[in-house]
């Protein structure tokens, strides 16, 4: 959120939690807490990561603009995984990323803190709103994180293979 155009290609081979975040929301507390812990115990090696969206499209609950937000993340929780630039996620102007994940799904957003689980693959797995807290969907991301762990283990093991078989030895 510093101003910075990120790809989201960057995330591809990840397990990603996106999240439509708001500061002033009664879901804020307990989400924020819970999406902390879950980037600090699966966000160590690089294969998961929480990307936030703020929003101001339910309740108004999102007023403050990109800095205040991230410093408000930041400064309240310690919030270490990305935070983007605030945006539309239903009606008007809503990005491309936001688009693939309500056609994927199912689902569109209907208030702050929908949750959507997307593989290291690129493709959507689950989606959940506000109501469902993300203790509530931890044993679905753990299995996901490593499940992409394990393929990757697979891909490996399948290309050394693949070596030791190309190259003779002397």
């Amino acid at each position: 959120m510093k101003g910075k155009i990120t790809p989201l290609n960057k995330y591809r081979g990840q397990v990603t939690l996106v999240v439509n975040v708001a500061s002033e929301c009664g879901y804020t507390d307990g989400h924020y807490k819970a999406l902390v812990q879950l980037q600090n115990e699966l966000g160590g090696q690089g294969k998961f990561n929480v990307l936030a969206f703020p929003c101001n499209q339910f309740g108004g609950q999102e007023p403050q603009d990109n800095a205040a937000i991230l410093r408000f993340a930041q400064t309240n929780y310690k919030v270490k995984f990305p935070i983007f630039a605030k945006i539309n996620v239903i009606n008007t102007n809503v990005p491309p990323v936001w688009k693939f994940l309500i056609e994927k799904s199912g689902h569109a957003p209907t208030w702050n803190f929908w949750k959507y689980l997307i593989d290291g693959n690129g493709q959507v797995i689950n989606a959940w709103g506000p109501w469902v807290s993300v203790e509530q969907i931890k044993a679905d991301v753990v299995k996901t994180y490593q499940e992409n762990i394990e393929q990757e283990m697979f891909t490996w093991r399948r290309t050394l293979i693949s070596c030791v078989y190309t190259y003779k030895t002397v």
